[in-house]
């Protein structure tokens, strides 16, 4: 349930007070180091995909450039099956704040699909934000790198994905951490060619939208309202550190119709590593999942 929105103030001005009175409590909440964790994210290496594995790829059509991405393949998995699978982005690398959490905004830092699959029933792939140094296309730590690249090499990796290693297309879940959570929309809903592509969404810690002051084009209110437009009623679970309250108050102003849940993160971290721990908003999560007709 969405909570009203006080009469006479503009959604935005709302959100910007929420977002402003909820983060001095932050640093009353727990850590998740309070928490130890129950999983441990796989290490990537080189070599052939199998289950139980996490291996750098880079989708055909961009051999020969340093662009790539992660992809694990479930311990049950096997040719004879039909997997859903995970698509994560990453946050923007060089972050860090007072409570000892960093992101370094690499494929091979990311953490959601691992922690919300436990290793078994999902393909997890984690995607690049694709950037052109000169001819050279590389990942991009900070933001969407070329936009057009970006978009191109992730409709690309999902069909190969589905095709080579028994993806089921019909079961496609887009989640993402910070930039990552931004990209569930700003990247999975930004025209119509990439929107059918997804089941659900998972977006963890900010949403497209809520902040309008961040340093790129379509930041704003109207772009971020035309993206959304194109969720056409999918669901979407929705989580951040402390309270979920100033996406709420934006989605509800959007007029939107849609089938969103949202799930404070009872820590004051800005990361994505409560999913490897056993904790109730990742049973949550899980539940929400299986709602979903998913594993």
């Amino acid at each position: 349930m969405i909570s009203s929105l006080p009469a006479g103030k503009p959604s935005w001005i709302i959100a910007l007070c929420l977002l402003s009175a909820w983060l001095p409590l932050l640093a009353e909440l727990p850590d998740l180091a309070s928490v130890l964790p129950d999983l441990k994210t796989p290490v990537t290496v080189e070599g052939r995909p199998a289950p139980g594995l996490r291996v750098r790829q880079t989708t055909p059509g961009w051999e020969g450039h340093p662009v790539h991405h992660t992809l694990y393949l479930p311990v049950n998995w096997q040719r004879s099956s039909r997997f859903p699978v995970l698509i994560e982005y990453a946050g923007n690398g060089g972050y860090s704040n007072r409570f000892a959490d960093v992101c370094v905004g690499t494929v091979e830092g990311c953490n959601l699909g691992y922690g919300i699959s436990g290793g078994s029933n999902y393909i997890w792939v984690c995607l690049p934000f694709v950037a052109r140094v000169g001819s050279v296309k590389t990942n991009a730590s900070n933001w969407w790198g070329d936009l057009g690249e970006t978009i191109a090499y992730c409709t690309n990796t999902v069909n190969y994905i589905c095709a080579q290693f028994c993806g089921d297309p019909k079961a496609v879940i887009l989640c993402g951490f910070s930039r990552g959570a931004i990209a569930c929309n700003f990247i999975g809903l930004h025209n119509d060619g990439i929107a059918p592509f997804w089941r659900t969404f998972i977006a963890h810690s900010h949403y497209d939208g809520v902040r309008t002051n961040w340093p790129y084009a379509g930041a704003d209110r109207a772009s971020a309202l035309a993206r959304l437009q194109r969720l056409n009623g999918r669901p979407q679970f929705i989580t951040h550190e402390g309270s979920t309250a100033a996406t709420e108050t934006w989605i509800k102003s959007s007029g939107v119709a849609g089938t969103f849940t949202f799930e404070p993160i009872p820590f004051r971290n800005h990361s994505d590593q409560w999913v490897l721990r056993d904790i109730p908003a990742r049973r949550k999560l899980r539940l929400w999942l299986q709602a979903q007709g998913l594993p």
